[in-house]
């Protein structure tokens, strides 16, 4: 039972981050007022939900079997409070925060129809936060964080994220609506974006 909710907690973690990226990478193309990526909007839209859907699953998981893991020695208020764990309480604080950001979506996707588009719209930006803050959870605190193979599909998965990121930066990218970006908001996703870069980086010295 203890090698099975390890090896369930090291398999969901990578996956859920994979997922996350897709999740993210999905997200800005399902903003734009163009097919992305050779398929029309709402197909873009429904991947998009059936993807995040699939991450959520994969997040409860992950968090589930750490928590029956004697080795990872967490308790319930560990995924819940960051920066309390006993065991890499730094890396898996960041994993708490995401959590609770990505606990945030959700909530406020449920209750989208009663808090407003507006409103859901502004909260949704918390996914730029969580997402950054997950991939540096799983550098520092995943068990394969030194492997090559896991390197490499982290980084196959920044490279697609900052990707997406800087082409929603980029002056041409256009919303439903006809509008671009407002360059504030470009200034701090392109901040976060050399910020990744740069831990990317430290993490290989």
């Amino acid at each position: 039972m203890t090698n099975a909710a390890w090896y369930a907690a090291r398999g969901t973690g990578v996956v859920a981050l994979i997922m996350l990226s897709i999740v993210m990478v999905l997200g800005i193309g399902s903003r734009s007022g163009r097919p992305a990526f050779g398929l029309p909007r709402f197909a873009v839209n429904l991947v998009h939900r059936n993807a995040s859907l699939l991450a959520v699953v994969l997040l409860a998981i992950h968090v589930g079997t750490l928590l029956i893991d004697p080795y990872a020695q967490l308790h319930l208020v560990d995924v819940v409070v960051p920066f309390a764990a006993p065991y890499r309480t730094a890396w898996v604080g960041f994993g708490t925060v995401a959590l609770d950001l990505i606990v945030a979506l959700v909530v406020t996707s449920l209750l989208r129809a009663r808090i407003g588009q507006r409103t859901w719209q502004v909260l949704h930006w918390l996914a730029y936060a969580a997402w950054p803050v997950a991939w540096i959870h799983g550098i520092g605190a995943g068990t394969d964080r030194g492997s090559a193979w896991y390197l490499a599909i982290a980084a196959l998965c920044a490279a697609s994220v900052l990707a997406a990121v800087a082409w929603r930066c980029t002056s041409g990218f256009t919303t439903l609506g006809g509008q671009r970006l407002p360059r504030q908001i470009r200034d701090v996703l392109l901040r976060d974006e050399r910020a990744v870069i740069t831990t990317y980086r430290g993490g290989d010295r």
